[in-house]
This record gives structure tokens, C-alpha cells and sequence, in this order.
């Protein structure tokens, strides 16, 4: 029987939980999740789960944050003032912008606490520090790999 493996294109259905079994994401009612195995676009411990599947076939892939969203980084979050922030930009705790890195890539940040004319900005994922559950169901190997 024909497995996936690294640089085949696949489609997947899945739904991700948490630990406590809370589904924080899923591809059910909506076409399947179609991506190239080891492009690096999937958290790793994803990628990996589906590299042996074969068409029809379901499990569940238990997935530490290291594989997936990895470990909660204290040298990624950041105080700016906010005469620094677009003066169109009003922030709010909760909402999400978008910051350029140092080597020009754009990467979303959440604003975390706002102290006086202090924006505290977070640029880890928000699934950062979370063992996750996902049930995955290979639908098809749309390309395969040389």
C-alpha cells in the first residue's frame, strides 16, 4: 500500500485539541488541508504524523510543543512606547498587529498589557508551551515525491 512520505503533497482532514480535549481548530466542513510533507509550512510534530499514512487511513498524533509551537520565549515579547506605534493604531489587549523583524519579514505580535504610554507586545504563538492532540485523516497523496 502507497505511504506518504517527505516531499509528497498531500490532503488532510484534522482537528486540533488540547490536552483536555477542547477542539481549537479543524478542517471538518471545509475542503481538506492540502500541503507538501517537510516544506516546513505545518508545525513539525504535524508533518511527521503524516509521513506512513496511507489514503483512508486516521489516527492520532499526540504532539509536545516542541514539535509544535515550541516553548514560551521571554526574549520575544517587548515594552514599546506608544508614540513608536502607527498613530493610527489605537491598541487594546487582545488584538493582534503585525511588526517587520529584523531581516525585513513580517511577524504578528499580540498586545499583551498596556502601562500609561507602555505597549507590551508578544511575538510568541499563542499555542506556545501547549502539548497538543491532533486527529488526522490522510485523504489523498496528490503528488509523490521522486
Amino acid at each position: 500500500m502507497v505511504q506518504a512520505k517527505e516531499g509528497d503533497t498531500v490532503k488532510v482532514h484534522y482537528t486540533g485539541k488540547f490536552k483536555n480535549g477542547i477542539a481549537f481548530d479543524s478542517s471538518a466542513g471545509a475542503d481538506p488541508l492540502e500541503f507538501k510533507i517537510g516544506s516546513r509550512r505545518l508545525i513539525p510534530g504535524f508533518e511527521e504524523a503524516v509521513v506512513g499514512m496511507s489514503p483512508g487511513e486516521s489516527k492520532t498524533a499526540n504532539i509536545p510543543a516542541e514539535k509544535a509551537y515550541g516553548r514560551y520565549q521571554e526574549d520575544r515579547v517587548i515594552n514599546v512606547d506608544r508614540k513608536d506605534m502607527p498613530p493610527e493604531v489605537e491598541p487594546e489587549i487582545g488584538m493582534t498587529l503585525e511588526v517587520c523583524g529584523p531581516k525585513g519579514q513580517v511577524i504578528p505580535v499580540q498586545v499583551t498589557d498596556i502601562q500609561g504610554t507602555t505597549v507590551t507586545l508578544d511575538a510568541n504563538h499563542p499555542l506556545a508551551e501547549q502539548d497538543l492532540i491532533f486527529d488526522i485523516q490522510l485523504i489523498e497523496i496528490v503528488g509523490k515525491s521522486c
